[in-house]
């Protein structure tokens, strides 16, 4: 079981990832992993040392290709259960975003095997778990 929780702010030490709901011409823009055939949002663990809104344009430019945005914080969230990223289970917090992408590398350099534009969002998740609730907390938040 995997519980979503939604905050507006905690300590900054308890970032651990930054996640980035992103939008190209009003479409949705999402990845696809080379080691999966599911879609996902963009998204990574922060670095040390690294700033959160560091770690979400960092992340963006790797998996989409992006070069050209605009991002903005949403929300904290956290992540209790385990899950693929999170083998002990306990409460981790990250950093939601939303990134408006006017410009995209003509090819990727990372684990993403291709990003994709929808009207929709799609039914294949990464995380079914928690991704469409991070959308559904953007939307809400709008």
């Amino acid at each position: 079981m995997v519980e979503v929780k939604f905050y507006d702010t905690v300590n900054d030490e308890l970032l651990k990832f930054a996640v980035i709901i992103s939008q190209s011409n009003g479409k949705w823009v999402f990845c696809k992993h080379k080691e999966r055939d599911t879609y996902e949002v963009s998204g990574g663990h922060r670095e040390a040392g690294e700033d959160i809104l560091e770690t979400a344009k960092r992340e963006l430019q790797e998996e989409t290709g992006a070069i050209k945005f605009e991002i903005k914080p949403i929300c904290v969230y956290s992540v209790t259960g385990k899950t693929r990223v999170n083998d002990t289970g306990e409460e981790t917090f990250g950093m939601l975003y939303f990134a408006d992408i006017t410009m995209f590398e003509e090819e990727l350099h990372s684990e993403m095997e291709k990003v994709v534009l929808l009207d929709e969002l799609p039914t294949e998740w990464a995380y079914p778990l928690i991704q469409p609730l991070l959308i559904e907390e953007y939307e809400r938040r709008l």
